[in-house]
Order: C-alpha cells, then structure tokens, then sequence
C-alpha cells in the first residue's frame, strides 16, 4: 500500500515538528499528553494524515500553546494550490 502525503498535511506537519522541536517535546511526549500515537503523531509531521479539529485543540493543549500557533502557517499559504480540486 502505497502512503501518499497530503499537501495541506505537508503544511501542518511541517509546522506542528517545528513547535514540537522549538518546546523541547519528544513525539513519544506529545502522543501521550494528547492521546495520540506516536504513529499518528509521525504520520502528521510527514504530511501522510491530516488532523481533525479535535485533534488539533489536543496538540495545542499538550503542547501549551494557542490553536492560531498551529494553524496561522496557512495564512502565509496560497490556499487554493493545496486544496484537494
């Protein structure tokens, strides 16, 4: 089976390692603050799973910060190129 990343979920994986990284958060921390898995958490900042809103609330608890922190990145992003047509 053939994994296919998601150009929205390249975005916000790329986003989501970076805030990981910048607070020191292992992704074996970040899934059990947030009850995800380590899987999940991989699959996300490889841009393989796109994350519900639920989901992102979560990571943003577990990790201490504002949902706009997470998600502000697509304000610098040409929106229409990386929705699905």
């Amino acid at each position: 089976m053939t994994r296919v990343r998601q150009p929205e979920g390249e975005v916000f994986g790329r986003r989501l390692r970076e805030l990981r990284e910048k607070y020191g958060v292992t992704q074996h921390d970040l899934a059990v603050a947030s009850g995800l898995t380590e899987a999940y958490i991989s699959n996300m900042e490889n841009g393989f799973a796109v994350p519900s809103l639920t989901t992102v609330l979560r990571i943003a608890v577990a990790l201490d910060c504002k949902v706009t922190a997470l998600v502000s990145v697509f304000d610098k992003t040409d929106l229409p190129s990386i929705l699905p047509k």
